[in-house]
Formats: C-alpha cells, sequence, structure tokens
C-alpha cells in the first residue's frame, strides 16, 4: 500500500463520485494548467494548453509526458467542477480560467 498523498478529483458529470489521485501529480498538472490557459475567451484548445503545459511539467512525474493527457482531461474537469476554469461551447473545445 502507497503512502503518497491523495486528494480528491471531481469531474461535473459524475459530482458525486470523486476519485482520489496522486496528490503531487494533481497539484503539478493544476498549476501547470492554470499557468498557460487564458482568462480571457476564446480560450486555447485542449491540444494548444497540452502542448504549452507539457514543458512545465516536472519530468520526475511526468517522465517523457508520460499519462500527461489523462491527467489533463481528470485535472481540466476537476477545475470546471469547482469553477476555475470553463469550456466554450465550440468545436474544438476551447478552455479558459474565469
Amino acid at each position: 500500500m502507497s503512502l503518497a498523498a491523495k486528494v480528491l478529483m471531481e469531474n461535473p458529470n459524475s459530482p458525486d463520485r470523486p476519485i482520489r489521485v496522486d496528490a503531487d501529480k494533481y497539484q503539478a498538472m493544476r498549476d501547470a494548467i492554470l499557468a498557460v490557459l487564458p482568462v480571457t475567451a476564446p480560450g486555447l484548445t485542449v491540444a494548444e494548453a497540452k502542448a504549452r503545459l507539457l514543458p512545465l511539467l516536472p519530468e520526475t512525474l511526468f517522465p517523457g509526458g508520460d499519462k500527461a493527457g489523462w491527467w489533463l482531461k481528470g485535472v481540466q474537469l476537476d477545475l470546471e467542477a469547482k469553477g476555475l476554469i470553463t469550456r466554450q461551447d465550440s468545436k474544438p473545445l476551447r478552455l479558459h480560467r474565469l
């Protein structure tokens, strides 16, 4: 059993079912997402955000960007559930901070 710190990650699509995730990876991705997303619309596409945040992620937590896509989506949904970022109703999906 791991003694690594965990945090609850929410999903606006399943508000009653948060999941426990690694706190260090969550915080690193959260910091990177909030660092790259603009405050104003139209924001960035998920692909643009990923390209900009990958260099900000610690290599020790995301070696070669491994699993960054899963963490990006999970933390994106968590930040939406917490009201810190929002999505534009567009194709492709665009995100920005509130």
